[in-house]
């Protein structure tokens, strides 16, 4: 019989329990030991959640039994009884994973409340209408939460009870309309699910911690993990606390505060709090609540209790908390504290200053920012003369910075689908819920009508990192009709709209957006990162002026330049089709002979925009079919373009399909049937590193890449041909010019047999894109139409083309790293596949001993920073 502990009190955790405990769970234990006053509590563990899952989605009689025992503890402690009439004891139930999930999972609060607890409440309270008005918020919350009733249900009987009152406010209905909310509340119920609203506080309880654990693996909660790399192991935990109730009367309240700006990062309290409500009604932005500064005149006792207590965390936790507390009849109380979701703005203005004020060190500060967040401060702003030309049609609360301009939609569905077309959109909502997650990463914007700076649209954008205007009352919406009204004009789904995140700003047309200007302490946060770290960033980039723009982003060279995205140009691909067509070597080398300057101008433009920085150039990959048109109208114009019969042309074209290109005519082997290709793209190569050098003095070692290579021979006989060309070359100029010629690893056999490569390779770069592709044997392009049931299942959690298997695919790599090394010591090892930008790809790739990592110019940021937090997490020399 096992004797494993699932269930603690508050009193016997901390903060370095949080695997075991939740975030939530910890917090509180951690604040219980720290003597801030919380209500009384115990937490029921993540391994409860896994063992629940393991027994078939349903609670042991052995965690039941550790429940009832923790609840005697707590009825001890509070003086109050579960389900006595006289005196009962209420409680909410909540949700606390390691990693924070903002409202991706359930809450009851309440619970405990039946026909008779409800009279004691009234009785004890004196407060019959407080009685009440708990009673149906905890019915519907169960309803909701635990049977699956939908809450707009219950929310549409509230309100036909407001029209036929006359009245706009909850607050404005006195107990004998709670009661009868109460009673329809029960029989709707009833008449839904067949049986009566469960009276027995126990088995509410049991319930509602099922229903906890359950909603782990809801929808929104699986998408969430997936953006997030929260693994579904990891469970959640339960917390069952005493409840604390702000809505008593006017000497109670509920808010939430955060030690400094969220969007900003300005020192100094910020949050809200409303007078007689309980904490869904903050954050649910029904009533638009009060700046905490306001409890100053409100309260000034409980103010500066507040704001002691506040200081006291932040110091204590070393990070910016967000908190969550509850004022009943004058008594204050926290009910979480947590490090606050930011914006990337505020992340990096926060980490700097807390290095200056002396509470972190530059390691623990680089720790704190999301690398993903960077993203956004390397997105568009308003273009300044532009937004100056506009007026803002209405303002609401600015919940998250950034700017966002698109088309209106009013569903997280049809955001979704707009966006898969192609589309910029952005979601218009009354308010959003968890169930739109996918909707509001789909969007560039987020606009709802209700809703304050805490309300879930304005914390789930600021995580994401997308722009969000909340709470913008002025606005009338039919969300059923698609259209809504602001500032004496309607719009309708597909109508241009802009936001501005950062004031509030709402506009009624499209505004230009510009690049952003990148100074301060993003500056500051960057060249620590530099400092740290040990893996080199460069970036993708086929053009001089991606190449740019990745170097002003801090990129440290070019790890992949694909020559082929240069064929493509309208004036180019008359010669490259030429090439392809061609009959013999001799026609080919004449088609050749056009594209060489090209390419040779291409790799000049790329050399000066690097600067002097390294750059490894990869001869041409795809399959030449890719280079052909295939209807037959662009077939005649082309035949008659190049002098042809339609029908010669035709053949050509069919002669080149493939059944399989992935795995067809392509790469290396182009190289091995057409010598002439390799020669005159390794000419242009060397001959624009040579032009370069002289005029600009740079010493550059230009490092051409031969993809596709699954055997050592195949690489020797193109490695031939690349060496007497340069050589032929660097002879004919007179100048001295070191090259090196490498190879992708991206083909199994490759990877397998690294150590014979490493002996023609100087240089590896993984192509984990086909390689994934070739390890898992499905195509990255037809993957998106299957992977949807893997997650769903739970057959994988993350995209592998997104985020590199590291089982699988991270073995190939590492075993061939070694391989590699073994041969030739000192060979040169980087990474160019999508995963080079992805944080805990690049995690694995530092771990895994590779010189670099190379990414698209705007993942160069994020790249920076991952690697230098993997440096702080596993120091190498």
């Amino acid at each position: 019989m096992e004797n494993k502990k699932y269930v603690y009190l508050f009193s016997e955790g901390d903060a370095s329990m949080r695997n075991l405990l939740g975030g939530k769970g910890a917090n509180l234990a951690e604040m219980t030991k720290l003597g801030i006053p919380v209500p009384e509590g115990f937490t029921i563990s993540t391994e409860a959640c896994t063992k629940y899952y393991e027994d078939g989605e349903k609670l042991s009689e052995g965690i039941i039994e550790e429940i009832k025992v923790a609840l005697a503890k707590m009825e001890e402690e509070t003086g109050k009884q579960f389900g006595n009439k006289e005196n009962p004891l209420l409680v909410s139930v909540r949700s606390g994973a390691r990693a924070s999930m903002p409202g991706m999972m359930d809450t009851v609060l309440n619970l405990g409340l039946n026909d008779e607890t409800v009279e004691g409440l009234a009785t004890l309270t004196n407060n019959a209408r407080f009685a009440y008005d708990s009673y149906r918020r905890f019915i519907q919350m169960f309803s909701d939460v635990v049977m699956g009733l939908e809450k707009s249900k219950f929310e549409r009987i509230l309100d036909e009870v407001k029209d036929k009152k006359g009245v706009k406010y909850d607050t404005e209905l006195d107990a004998n309309d709670l009661k009868e909310i109460t009673k329809m509340f029960k029989d709707f119920y009833k008449e839904q699910l067949g049986k009566d609203f469960p009276q027995n506080p126990t088995d509410q309880l049991i319930e509602a911690v099922s229903a906890v654990f359950r909603s782990w693996n809801n929808p929104r909660a699986i998408v969430y993990r997936r953006l997030n790399d929260i693994p579904a192991e990891w469970g959640t935990a339960v917390n069952v606390q005493r409840m604390a109730f702000g809505n008593m009367g006017e000497n109670c309240g509920t808010g939430v505060a955060f030690t400094r700006n969220p969007s900003t990062g300005e020192k100094g309290i910020y949050g809200e709090y409303l007078i007689n409500a309980q904490g869904e009604d903050v954050v649910a932005g029904i009533r638009t609540p009060q700046p905490i500064t306001q409890l100053e005149n409100d309260m000034p006792e409980i103010y500066k209790q507040f704001m002691e207590i506040a200081s006291n965390l932040e110091n204590h936790y070393r990070d910016m908390q967000d908190m969550e507390f509850t004022i009943e009849q004058g008594k204050l109380y926290f009910l979480q504290t947590r490090n606050g979701k930011r914006t990337a703005q505020a992340a990096l203005r926060i980490a700097v200053d807390l290095v200056e004020e002396g509470l972190l060190t530059k390691e623990e500060a680089l720790l704190k920012v999301e690398p993903k967040q960077l993203d956004t401060l390397l997105h568009p702003m308003f273009d300044v003369a532009e937004l100056k030309k506009a007026t803002p049609i209405g303002k609401g609360l600015p919940a998250s910075p950034g700017a966002a301009c698109g088309k209106v939609v009013f569903s997280a569905e049809e955001a979704k689908e707009w966006k898969e077309r192609g589309e910029k959109v952005v979601l218009v909502r009354l308010e959003t819920t968890p169930e739109d997650i996918e909707g509001m990463v789909a969007a560039e914007g987020i606009l709802t009508v209700r809703g304050g700076m805490t309300s879930h649209a304005a914390v789930v954008a600021r995580g994401m990192g997308t722009c969000c205007v909340s709470g913008c009352g002025d606005i009338k919406i039919d969300e059923e009709a698609k259209v809504f009204e602001l500032g004496g004009k309607t719009y309708k789904e597909g109508d241009f709209i802009s936001l501005d995140g950062s004031t509030g700003n709402i506009y009624g047309e499209a505004i230009k957006t510009v690049e952003p200007e990148i100074s301060g302490d993003f500056g500051t946060f960057m060249a620590w990162a530099d400092e740290i770290r040990a893996l080199k960033v460069r970036t993708n980039a086929d053009t001089p002026r991606d190449t740019a723009q990745a170097v002003k982003f801090g990129a440290e060279g070019i790890g992949l330049c694909r020559t082929e995205h240069m064929f493509f140009d309208e004036n180019r691909i008359p010669a490259v089709r030429e090439m392809i067509v061609a009959k013999n070597e001799e026609q080919r080398r004449k088609a050749l002979d056009k594209l060489l300057p090209m390419q040779r101008e291409d790799f000049i433009g790329i050399y000066e925009a690097l600067e002097g920085r390294p750059a490894t150039i990869r001869l041409l990959d795809p399959p030449l079919h890719e280079f052909l048109p295939h209807d037959d109208e662009d077939i005649k114009t082309l035949a008659s373009d190049m002098g042809l019969s339609f029908e010669e042309l035709k053949e050509t074209v069919e002669s080149l399909q493939e059944f399989n290109p992935m795995m067809g005519h392509r790469g290396c082997r182009l190289a091995v049937s057409y010598p002439e290709i390799a020669e005159m793209q390794t000419t242009a190569i060397i001959e624009a590193a040579i032009d370069v050098n002289r005029r600009k003095g740079y010493n550059i070692v230009p490092e051409i890449m031969v993809p596709l290579v699954g055997e050592v021979k195949e690489l020797k006989y193109v490695k031939d041909i690349i060496t007497k060309t340069a050589d032929a070359i660097i002879e004919r100029e007179g100048v001295e010019l070191k090259y090196m010629v490498g190879t992708m690893i991206e083909i199994p056999r490759a990877a397998l047999t690294a150590d014979q490569v490493a002996q023609e390779a100087e240089f590896f770069s993984f192509g984990t894109n086909d390689l994934t592709q070739m390890t898992f044997g499905f195509s990255r392009d037809d993957a998106a139409k299957f992977l949807k049931y893997y997650y769903d299942n739970g057959i994988y959690e993350s995209d592998p083309f997104q985020r590199l298997d590291q089982t699988g695919v991270g073995k190939l790599v590492k075993m061939a790293a070694e391989l590699g090394k073994s041969t030739r010591p000192n060979i040169k090892l980087g990474i160019c596949g999508e995963h080079g930008g992805d944080p805990a790809s690049i995690e694995f790739c530092h771990n895994t001993g590779l010189n670099y990592v190379s990414c698209s110019p705007f993942r160069v940021p994020i790249a920076r920073l991952a690697a230098a937090q993997a440096q702080v997490k596993n120091p190498r020399k």
